[in-house]
């Protein structure tokens, strides 16, 4: 593949607002991922490990984090003068006193334009920031190239009774897409789109100019995709059938970090030929201690474990004083869990403390009271920078926000399904 055959314009501007707490202060793709990753390393390192070296990450919401993260493309092998990683935000056109937010997805390629015409490439990659998978672009491109066509959209197969809360692709017997719907009631195929395209960049160019003109909030599901086949443009299906996951909620989140740490994990860390790379500090090794146990767990550079760990992830320079006991949970960095301890499937944000002798995620399975829709699986969560005092106990659908305190937990108690926010922001 030469440099710019095809270039990669990833979207990373997504809110992420059915993780919550999570994506209060950062992007959704800027969120912690099996201990030392970020959501964003994967789509990042399929590219390098694709050949793709020319890569436009679309950001938008709260973008610092995610900006400092990928910096100059270091760890991906994207600190290149002829194409590597470029960030995009909205901005300043045509002299014009203000900036036009990202309002769809082929909007916010649209808006860059000149950005895809300046690498002058044949054919554009577009992905999202956010799903967890490893994918070889290269396949996809040679299959897009063979037949000929103006696009090719990566599908998975889903259970057909599950097919209605995806966009889906209905094909000849050779893939070739001639219909696209959108969370069909009644399904025709099981051929679901992974939100990931291949373009030749002519038409596809032509297809954003038009369509800029009827929706200024031009999407690919909604209409790009639609029209082009109105236009009876020539589009395949891309079978994908490894292992992708839209780590879009608080459960499918700590489902999928979950899944990592099985004896035989359906999506495999540790593959030399197909490396997840990421930008990280070196860490001090993981330590132990005399009455330190991990089983089933990943610990992270920096960590100190002097109690027990079962069947969770720990981010980097976590610490686990003795006495704990930590069972099917997330801990991200830099966190603090104090002596006798325990923790129960709980997602722990980066920056966290929780004091001495708490017990968190205890009692019944409660939907949270003020956002049900999204913690309702058993699953307590604290905010990033978060302190819970020492002797609280905390139940199941929990939100904890900001530097709590003993007041802020009548009786020392925090019943399932309830919240403590100390700032005014959203859960």
């Amino acid at each position: 593949m030469s440099k710019n055959e095809m270039i990669a314009m990833l979207l990373a501007g997504g809110q992420g607002s059915r993780l919550g707490i999570l994506t209060r202060k950062i992007a959704k793709p800027a969120v912690a991922f099996g201990g030392m990753y970020r959501i964003i390393d994967f789509p990042l390192s399929n590219c390098i490990n694709s050949g793709v070296y020319n890569v436009g990450v679309l950001t938008q919401y709260q973008p610092l984090r995610l900006n400092q993260h990928i910096g100059i493309g270091i760890p991906w092998d994207l600190d290149r003068k002829n194409g590597g990683v470029t960030i995009l935000a909205p901005h300043v056109k045509g002299g014009g006193d203000s900036g036009e937010w990202f309002t769809g997805t082929a909007n916010a390629i649209y808006q860059n334009i000149e950005f895809i015409d300046a690498n002058d490439p044949e054919y554009v990659l577009v992905l999202s920031g956010d799903h967890i998978y490893k994918m070889d672009y290269s396949q996809m491109l040679e299959y897009h190239k063979k037949n000929n066509c103006t696009a090719t959209i990566a599908v998975l197969e889903v259970p057909i009774e599950e097919a209605s809360r995806f966009g889906i692709m209905n094909t000849t017997e050779d893939d070739k897409i001639y219909e696209f719907e959108e969370k069909p009631a009644n399904p025709k195929s099981n051929l679901a789109s992974m939100g990931i395209y291949i373009f030749t960049w002519s038409k596809l160019r032509e297809a954003l100019i038009q369509d800029s003109k009827v929706h200024p909030d031009s999407d690919f599901g909604n209409h790009i995709i639609p029209k082009m086949l109105e236009s009876n443009e020539v589009m395949y299906a891309y079978r994908f059938r490894d292992y992708w996951k839209d780590v879009g909620t608080v459960e499918s989140y700590w489902q999928a970090n979950m899944e990592l740490i099985k004896t035989l994990p359906a999506f495999n860390l540790y593959e030399d030929f197909w490396k997840i790379y990421t930008n990280t500090d070196h860490q001090p090794p993981q330590y132990v201690g005399a009455n330190g146990k991990v089983k089933m767990s990943i610990i992270s550079d920096g960590c100190e474990v002097y109690g027990e760990v079962y069947n969770s992830v720990l981010g980097p320079e976590v610490i686990i004083e003795e006495g704990c006991v930590i069972k099917d949970s997330i801990i991200m960095s830099k966190c603090t869990i104090g002596k006798n301890s325990i923790i129960d499937r709980c997602i722990i944000d980066e920056e966290c403390t929780v004091g001495e002798n708490v017990k968190m995620g205890i009692g019944e399975n409660v939907p949270n009271k003020d956002k049900p829709s999204i913690y309702n699986t058993g699953i307590t969560v604290m905010g990033e920078d978060t302190t819970v005092p020492d002797g609280v106990e905390i139940g199941k659908n929990c939100v904890i926000f900001g530097k709590t305190q003993t007041q802020d937990y009548p009786d020392m108690k925090l019943e399932s399904g309830m919240s403590v926010i100390k700032e005014g922001v959203e859960i």
